[in-house]
């Protein structure tokens, strides 16, 4: 019996109706790359306030009681990792979401968790005001903001690369990477204006609430500019062909689990190396440094606008070399930036400096061809639901736990057990290309 009985018409059924209605208005490929970079910042955003407080405010507000600042911060950047842990379940509930109800109802359910989850932190008493419940509270909210963005795969990006000519394939495939830095930046902006202008007693009052309500301000015109795509004529079209479709999850890993497991392992330099120039050098330097975090913050802008244009190089390169060709030299410049990157977290702050800004360029490099690196592996029914489960997987493995094992380590061992933890995500990426390579050729 259809959904329609019950509830009236469908989502679904709106949508449909939707794209009628602007069948006389295309949209081009320069709008939807706006509303897949907006769409792609906000949920980055999100991520990036909740990551800069992991640092600067929730080992002094939620974990108070931790005998020293660095078990406080492991504490915190463990409460970090439950959104990677999250995600997938968040993929899996939304999916049927998506069968059931529609794009539309999907992302908008998503997108206001997400919202509310991150809102609702900014709400969040300390420790010394409820006790134990605020870790269960930040716990929850956290939880909730991975839950949210496991449902936030809108496909965009995939109806940006199947509108993609030829031989710009490595340039389209570049543009929805480019929110991460900018949400990077404009999270990092927010907290180094109120850390430098408010005393540490009033940040850790009120300030540092702000870039949280900002979050969902930002979120609401991101679902708006995604759900005008959601309903173009195009979107319809690829929907109907199954390029774009929502497909049974057991299925998808019957007939692809492979190829979602190899495509996991295919990005894992650049998943490493994402928290490891942004979230995992502010704790280092917050708790061994001598450089004023605001001051600290205002390098990673500069980084992030390095990282944005190696996104853009990045682009380049993969139309001329091919986007293995790129992730393969891409790994290979992060395994020797793991020997590099822990001396220069050892020279002072000029050296921490240089980590931020060389290794923010690594990392634009490699992860502006990151995503959907083997998704041509996935049959037309599949490409939707495959991409995002690896995408999920990814993330959970190479940059979920990141911060966390990397303060540990270094901590404990020394900085260069930094850089051997980044050597393995490069060597992971080596291998999973050539396995994938030799894959593709006994399947020929």
């Amino acid at each position: 019996m259809s959904s329609t009985t019950h509830f009236g018409p469908s989502s679904s059924t709106l949508e449909r109706d939707a794209r009628r209605i602007h069948d006389d208005k295309p949209v081009s490929p320069g709008s939807i790359a706006i509303g897949v970079i907006i769409g792609r910042m906000s949920e980055f955003f999100d991520f990036f306030v909740f990551g800069l407080a992991s640092v600067l405010v929730f080992p002094k507000l939620v974990f108070p009681f931790a005998p020293d600042a660095l078990t406080a911060t492991l504490y915190s950047f463990a409460i970090f990792s439950l959104a990677f842990i999250a995600r997938p379940v968040g993929s899996i509930v939304f999916m049927t979401v998506d069968r059931w109800y529609g794009r539309g109802t999907k992302l908008t359910i998503a997108l206001f968790v997400l919202g509310g989850s991150t809102a609702s932190i900014a709400f969040l008493p300390g420790y010394d005001v409820i006790g134990v419940w605020s870790i269960y509270l930040l716990a929850l909210f956290r939880l909730g903001q991975g839950f949210a963005l496991g449902g936030a795969w809108d496909g965009l990006a995939s109806l940006l690369a199947l509108n993609a000519p030829e031989n710009r394939r490595g340039w389209y495939a570049m543009i929805p990477q480019l929110g991460a830095p900018i949400g990077f930046a404009l999270a990092s902006t927010l907290f180094g204006y109120f850390v430098a202008n408010l005393s540490s007693e009033d940040f850790l009052s009120w300030g540092w609430r702000y870039p949280f309500f900002v979050a969902f301000a930002i979120n609401v015109v991101a679902l708006f500019a995604r759900l005008r795509l959601v309903m173009t004529r195009e979107f319809g079209t690829l929907l109907e062909q199954n390029e774009l479709s929502a497909t049974p999850i057991p299925e998808v890993i019957r007939v692809h689990g492979r190829d979602i497991l190899i495509g996991a392992f295919v990005p894992l330099a650049s998943f490493a190396m994402f928290h490891l120039v942004t979230i995992f050098p502010l704790g280092w330097m917050n708790l061994f440094g001598d450089q004023p975090i605001g001051t600290f913050l205002a390098v990673q802008v500069v980084g992030a606008a390095v990282g944005i244009l190696g996104i853009i190089v990045s682009g380049l390169l993969a139309d001329r070399i091919g986007r293995r060709g790129q992730l393969a030299v891409c790994a290979i410049i992060i395994a020797i930036f793991s020997f590099i990157g822990p001396m220069l977290l050892a020279g002072g702050n000029s050296g921490q400096d240089a980590f931020v800004i060389i290794g923010f360029g690594v990392l634009g490099l490699s992860f502006g061809q990151a995503a959907g690196s083997v998704s041509s592996r996935f049959g037309r029914a599949y490409r939707y639901t495959g991409a995002a489960l690896t995408s999920d997987l990814s993330w959970l493995i190479g940059a979920g736990f990141a911060p966390l094992v990397a303060l540990s380590l270094s901590s404990s061992f020394g900085l260069p057990f930094v850089g051997y933890y980044l050597l393995s995500g490069a060597a992971c990426t080596l291998l999973a290309l050539a396995f994938n390579e030799k894959l593709k050729a006994r399947d020929a």
